[in-house]
């Protein structure tokens, strides 16, 4: 399909057949492709759970407040953010990245591009995502809206900001996730109803992590899609400047 006919096959699916099969290779495929989307300085602090248990599912669609999508899908897979790995991801980035200058940057170049990356991820990012009972977001936040005062910076430093940044990133992920599988031909439905609490109770996941994104994945049935699509006018949010 050409990216048009994905995006307009794409629907919430709130319904799905039973006798369809669906191939957990081909999601499990539409996962790795999910993982060349870009996420904040390729930190990609994020992983997924892809449910086939029957069981579990069981569990997971009570946890989805007993949503039709949830009781009906034959697989979900649940993403989740991992800001607790930034050290061990920047380490790995910033290995890779070394890497890949000495490989390819001009010789004269290398020892300051290597620098340059190991000031942004060996200090900046430390700097960015540690965490101590936001005490550290809030002196970033004053600090930064200090040197805010004489010149542009990024001012989003909080740890409720990082927060947030991570859960843009994973978000990213899970919408590159759906378009892959709309082009299989499969349908699949972000759930935002859940029990965050029981749902990482149910996978055994670390209580600091953060439920993204929950989606269901399957064949839709006859009226599993309800109705036309609906979008506001495209006036009501283009804006040329």
């Amino acid at each position: 399909m050409s990216l048009r006919e994905i995006l307009e096959h794409r629907r919430a699916v709130r319904k799905y057949d039973a006798t369809k099969f669906v191939d957990e290779e081909k999601v499990k495929e539409c996962i790795r492709l999910a993982t060349l989307a870009p996420t904040s300085s390729n930190m990609q602090l994020w992983e997924c759970y892809h449910v086939t248990n029957p069981e579990v599912l069981k569990q997971l669609a009570t946890a989805c407040l007993g949503q039709g999508s949830a009781k009906t899908a034959p697989q979900i897979v649940v993403f989740v953010t991992r800001q607790d790995r930034w050290k061990s991801h920047a380490d790995a980035v910033l290995k890779a990245n070394i890497e890949e200058i000495n490989l390819n940057s001009p010789e004269e170049r290398k020892a300051h591009r290597i620098a340059m990356q190991e000031d942004y991820y060996a200090r900046l990012m430390p700097y960015n995502y540690k965490r101590f009972f936001g005490l550290y977001g809030m002196y970033r936040k004053l600090v930064i809206q200090t040197k805010g005062m004489f010149r542009p910076v990024k001012r989003q430093i909080s740890e409720h900001d990082m927060r947030v940044v991570v859960h843009k990133s994973c978000a990213l992920v899970a919408q590159t996730f759906m378009l892959a599988m709309s082009e299989q031909g499969y349908d699949t439905c972000p759930l935002e109803g859940f029990d965050s609490l029981r749902v990482k109770k149910i996978l055994h996941l670390p209580s600091d992590c953060g439920i993204n994104m929950v989606i269901t994945c399957g064949v839709r049935s006859k009226g599993g899609v309800r109705g036309d699509r609906y979008r506001l006018p495209l006036s009501e949010f283009y804006h040329k400047v």
